[in-house]
């Protein structure tokens, strides 16, 4: 992969947790034939990179100490990690899709579901219109978070 693909995740209050959890995870490359994600040790397969892709629908890939991410104006809304999770911030699970057999709590405590990205119970058309949708509901999610200052942690919104 090229080292300025995709774009950096800011430093942003919403984004707080899960930096600190990523960082703690992050690593740079080991040698020349480890997969990259800018100057970090790719965190996910990359066919789960690629899916994160497909299911964005469009919206730039962006990353986080390599760990591919869709964000909403620079604020994290959905992650792909290891070989099956995708994180999405959301409220709470959807109840029509599987989550992932590897939760997240320290980041689940931030409004973040751990979700089976292949979703293996449901033919693969209908579980990839639920996910394309469960994405969508992040990314919509994310936008109202940041126009909300009561749940910016530490009363740090701006305005």
């Amino acid at each position: 992969m090229r080292p300025d693909f995709p774009a950096r995740l800011p430093k942003h209050p919403l984004n707080t947790a899960l930096l600190d959890h990523l960082r703690e995870q992050g690593s740079p490359p080991s040698g020349p034939d480890d997969w990259a994600l800018g100057e970090w040790q790719l965190h996910t397969h990359p066919d789960l990179l690629n899916r994160l892709r497909e299911l964005g629908l469009g919206v730039p890939l962006s990353a986080a100490y390599g760990v591919p991410l869709l964000a909403y104006k620079g604020v994290a809304a959905a992650l792909a990690i290891g070989t099956d999770t995708l994180l999405l911030r959301l409220p709470e699970a959807p109840g029509d899709l599987e989550e992932s057999p590897w939760p997240f709590p320290e980041l689940a405590r931030h409004g973040w579901q751990a979700l089976d990205a292949w979703q293996t119970g449901l033919r693969s058309v209908e579980g990839d219109h639920r996910l394309l949708l469960a994405v969508e509901q992040a990314l919509l999610h994310t936008r109202d978070l940041i126009s909300q200052p009561s749940v910016w942690p530490n009363g740090s919104h701006p305005g």
